[in-house]
C-alpha cells in the first residue's frame, strides 16, 4: 500500500497574496470601466504569480529571471504560457495607471478578467492551495 504524498502547508504570507488577488478579481467584477476591469484583473493575475513565487523561491540562474512573470515561468513552466499573456499585457496596464483608459474595450477587459480567475485557479492548484487537508478549516483570522 502506497501512502499518499502530501505537500507541505502553504505560507501565509501566500495565502494573503492570493486574498489579495481574490479582492481584485471583485474589483475587477464591480469596476464600472473597462481599463479599470482590466488593471484589477492584471493585478490579480500579479498577487496570484507572486504567491507561486513565494511558495518556490526567487529563481537564481545568470542571468536571474527579474519579473514575477519570468520567474512564474522558470518556476512552473506548466504556466509559461498564462505569464507570457500577462507579461505582453503589462505595458497596457501601465498605459492605464498613466491615465490611457482610452486603450481598452470592454472585450479585451472581460478576456484579462477571464484570464486572471483562470490563472489564480491554476496557481492555487500547482502550490496546493485548492486543497485544504482534512480536518482543517479554510478560514483564517485576519
Amino acid at each position: 500500500m502506497t501512502m499518499p504524498t502530501t505537500q507541505p502547508p502553504v505560507p501565509d504570507s501566500a495565502l494573503d497574496l492570493l486574498a489579495r488577488s481574490d479582492a481584485e478579481v471583485v474589483a475587477a467584477t464591480l469596476a464600472s470601466a473597462p481599463d479599470e476591469t482590466l488593471l484589477h484583473a492584471h493585478l490579480a493575475a500579479l498577487r496570484a504569480g507572486a504567491a507561486l513565487v513565494q511558495v518556490r523561491g526567487r529563481p537564481g540562474g545568470r542571468p536571474a529571471p527579474r519579473t514575477v512573470w519570468d520567474m512564474v515561468a522558470v518556476l512552473a513552466p506548466e504556466l509559461a504560457a498564462w505569464a507570457a499573456f500577462f507579461a505582453d499585457n503589462a505595458g497596457t496596464r501601465s498605459a492605464v495607471e498613466a491615465g490611457r483608459g482610452d486603450l481598452v474595450d470592454a472585450r479585451r477587459a472581460e478576456r484579462a478578467l477571464a484570464a486572471a480567475e483562470d490563472f489564480q485557479t491554476a496557481v492555487r492548484a500547482v502550490i496546493g492551495a485548492d486543497v485544504q487537508p482534512q480536518g482543517q478549516l479554510a478560514l483564517r483570522a485576519s
